[in-house]
């Protein structure tokens, strides 16, 4: 499930929404009220429950051969994404919707590549939301590995220290790290 030409996405699990009104949300360090959407290559980050933790790792221009082995492993394709135990049966359950949106209401934020698009008006979807269905499934046929860990602390410790590209999202909601002894 990714944009056509001229699209943004957002996923959501309500099927009801009819208008996309900017708001600021609960952790946002800024005060600015947005509407948040995905292009393509962002699309596979938000193919989870909306409150489901989850850590990112993929080959970028700049990583090593040995960051890629160790973190991802051998011929584990290119991209990694790692989810706790405890969140597979809501992954497998859920009924998530993917809203397609006029891309020219929105801009690209984060560097050095956008990381969401935004726009700061309101924006109505160009159709009725898509059922995304079966998240393992999409992993699957994206070559994207599904990494299921007890937590998630140890893996994203390694690849925010390594070269490959990142990202976590609700991490907040991960499991505490195991203690020591």
């Amino acid at each position: 499930m990714r944009p056509r030409d001229g699209e943004v996405l957002h996923f959501s699990e309500d099927p009801t929404i009819t208008t996309f009104v900017p708001h600021v949300a609960a952790t946002a360090a800024d005060p600015t009220a947005r509407v948040w959407a995905v292009d393509a290559e962002r699309a596979p980050s938000y193919w989870f429950p909306r409150q489901c933790p989850r850590a990112m790792a993929w080959v970028t221009d700049g990583t090593s051969a040995s960051d890629a082995e160790r973190i991802l492993g051998i011929g584990s394709g290119r991209r990694v994404h790692a989810v706790e135990y405890r969140w597979l049966d809501r992954i497998r359950e859920v009924r998530l919707f993917a809203y397609r949106l006029p891309a020219d209401r929105f801009e690209p934020i984060g560097t050095p590549e956008p990381a969401a698009h935004i726009s700061t008006h309101t924006v109505r979807p160009l159709g009725p939301p898509e059922p995304v269905g079966d998240l393992l499934a999409l992993h699957e046929a994206a070559g994207i590995q599904l990494r299921v860990l007890p937590h998630l602390h140890d893996f994203w410790a390694a690849a925010i220290t390594s070269t490959l590209g990142f990202s976590g999202i609700r991490l907040r909601n991960a499991a505490p790290p195991p203690r020591a002894g």
